[in-house]
């Protein structure tokens, strides 16, 4: 029997991405109703993962499913963190800006962040976790797959031959922060 199970977002990539990884269980993620409208005002990842899960659902009375994710740089002490995409007006200008600010640190170091926080109709956490993707920035940015700082992020996964915009969705999905905290999650669900 299908479960569903509300995924607090507004982002339909971010909901596809999930559906991708959770190809082939028993459930089935939809976005929230009209009116989830949270107020992403924690201080952590996993404060805000779970402001967006209890909000969605409220809104719904269903079970839901919250990620609040983003790319920690060594060299500029964590930053964009939880402001990753308050880091400027677009995509690009986030790119671009990231990319300036690194312009002569030797320090690329840097690593997804997604924090995941699943909750009872009633808001009540039933299970939190954090799934972590290690690489490095780019000098340049590179492909055109998946969304918002891929196209800089140099897997350690892949030797750093690759950004996370140069690979298959599929093969991005095996080694991504979401697709290591979600899976994580999938196992809370199947017990």
């Amino acid at each position: 029997m299908t479960q569903t199970i509300v995924f607090a977002t507004g982002n339909a990539h971010k909901l596809q991405e999930i559906q991708d990884i959770a190809n082939g269980t028993e459930i089935e993620f939809v976005l929230p109703q009209e009116g989830f409208k949270p107020v992403e005002d924690g201080k952590t990842f996993e404060e805000n993962s779970f402001i967006k899960a209890k909000e969605a659902a409220r809104v719904s009375g269903k079970t839901s499913l919250a990620d609040d994710s983003g790319l920690c740089v060594e060299a500029l002490d964590g930053a964009p963190g939880i402001y990753s995409a308050r880091f400027a007006e677009t995509p690009q200008k986030r790119i671009d800006k990231l990319l300036g600010e690194l312009k002569n640190k030797d320090n690329r170091n840097a690593k997804f962040v997604c924090a995941m926080t699943l909750v009872d109709k009633n808001g009540k956490i039933l299970f939190q976790t954090r799934g972590e993707c290690f690489g490095k920035i780019a000098y340049k940015q590179s492909g055109v797959n998946g969304f918002g700082y891929d196209p800089v992020f140099l897997t350690q996964d892949t030797d750093y031959k690759q950004t996370m915009a140069e690979m298959s969705e599929e093969d991005k999905n095996k080694i991504s922060h979401r697709g290591r905290a979600l899976r994580k999650v999938l196992e809370y669900l199947k017990k």
